[in-house]
């Protein structure tokens, strides 16, 4: 059959990305390596949408939950993901969660139903030269067509070890404990600075010694840590000390707080945790150098002892595994298009989101954007005000490039609402980015038809 659109990769956001295309009478070609031999080291079968590690949404509170919110404005959208979901949905208290069987069989039954969607099992290596297309290949990109696109967006590996450090909603920092300041006072106030004694200090090294750590999925132990990406725990391993001389060097960094009549500027920490800006909204700062493979309960505890972060709210928990994301507030345009090749979008886990709903989420967009280009439509992206807009926003150009790790939704990717109380901002976020869908909606029912 000839086709409209390739899509490679048929996970969960290539799957709605053939889906929001395909319903909309476009002709295309989905093309699936498993099932045609070849299979990835995490998965078991070769179903499409195949879920590879938990089988949670995560919640579905869609009044005061970011990724709740986001199903909300999935479902909006005629997401397939979230039609199969609710085929699928197990018991799970406020969040979603599915019988990973069941929704893998009811996405492959809806895109098969589709006359003008053909699902083919075969490997594609090289992205093509022509032809519009969507690579939808997910943290497991097969080595040929993850060497054709480090190729193609001048990267010199997309396959590593992604070092992700925690990220702290900037509201929830106290700053009569910490204080602004670069090191040495040189390119300005550019960091938040948390203090610590040597009793701290001593106490939180022996936190990252004693506490629990994941363990490597069996397809991620045999590759080696880059110096560049060490768990913080692993450089507490090697000595008392190494810490001081690493992320946590105190030296060039006066304490105003501490300051004295003696010492005007106050004095240096005995050791000093550093956050750095994390978007352009200044909402989100990310603990520097602390990337963890710590379990995500023992690094709130451990790093709430921290001076100054002792309410810290987390956008993001530390992690550190192996992954295939493009660094694409460089190399996407807003339309997820590769910048210098524009018949190939990215779509999905990919692009630099984590999570399965974002991942669908992303392929939603793109299905969208494609069909639109089709149409021959002038494209308009989902407010920013959205959790659809706000995360399309983040990951093609509104994150920090040098900084870029994959990211959740989450309400720090949302403009802020600073008059709104901090109790209340939450359900202001969702109801405003409700208003704010149904109106986009409104103004394009002609191409949502």
């Amino acid at each position: 059959m000839a086709h409209d659109i390739h899509i490679i990769g048929g996970g969960l956001a290539g799957s709605e990305a053939a889906w929001q295309l395909g319903r909309r009478g476009f002709r295309v070609r989905l093309s699936e390596m498993r099932g045609g031999g070849d299979t990835t080291p995490a998965h078991q079968g070769a179903g499409l949408a195949e879920l590879v590690c938990s089988n949670s949404f995560r919640s579905d509170d869609s009044e005061k939950n970011a990724v709740g919110l986001l199903h909300y404005e999935m479902r909006a959208l005629d997401s397939l993901i979230m039609r199969a979901g609710e085929v699928a949905r197990v018991p799970a208290g406020s969040a979603m969660a599915v019988d990973r069987d069941v929704l893998s069989a009811e996405v492959e039954r809806e895109l098969a139903a589709l006359p003008n969607v053909e699902i083919v099992r075969e490997r594609i290596d090289a992205l093509p030269d022509a032809g519009m297309t969507i690579v939808a290949t997910g943290p497991l990109t097969a080595a040929s067509l993850a060497q054709s696109i480090a190729g193609a967006t001048a990267q010199d590996s997309l396959a590593f070890f992604d070092a992700i450090a925690p990220i702290v909603h900037r509201d929830s920092i106290d700053m009569d404990v910490c204080w602004m300041a670069a090191r040495w006072d040189k390119g300005g106030k550019d960091y938040v600075n948390c203090p610590l004694n040597r009793e701290q200090y001593d106490a939180f090294v022996q936190g990252l010694l004693d506490g629990e750590k994941t363990e490597f999925r069996e397809w991620e132990a045999s590759t080696p840590y880059f110096e560049g990406c060490m768990p913080i725990e692993v450089m507490a391993a090697r000595g008392p000390e190494t810490l001081r001389f690493g992320p946590m060097k105190p030296v060039g960094l006066d304490n105003p707080h501490w300051a004295t009549a003696e010492h005007p500027n106050g004095r240096w920490p005995y050791a000093v945790v550093q956050l750095r800006q994390d978007n352009k909204l200044g909402t989100l700062w990310n603990m520097v150098g602390f990337q963890t493979k710590l379990k995500h309960a023992e690094q709130v505890r451990l790093f709430r002892t921290i001076p100054g972060l002792e309410n810290a709210e987390f956008a993001r928990l530390g992690g550190l595994h192996r992954n295939t994301f493009l660094n694409s507030p460089t190399v996407l345009d807003r339309q997820l298009r590769l910048k210098g090749a524009e018949h190939v979008r990215f779509a999905g886990q990919i692009t630099g989101c984590e999570g399965y709903v974002e991942s669908a989420a992303v392929g939603l967009m793109a299905g969208m954007m494609a069909a639109s280009e089709l149409a021959g439509d002038e494209w308009r992206s989902p407010p920013r005000t959205t959790a659809l807009g706000a995360l399309l926003a983040h990951i093609t150009g509104d994150a920090e490039a040098e900084t870029f790790q994959p990211m959740n939704v989450n309400f720090g990717l949302f403009p802020p609402l600073p008059d709104v109380r901090k109790k209340a901002r939450k359900e202001a976020y969702t109801e405003r980015a409700k208003a704010d869908l149904a109106e986009w909606i409104g103004e394009r029912v002609a191409e949502l038809a």
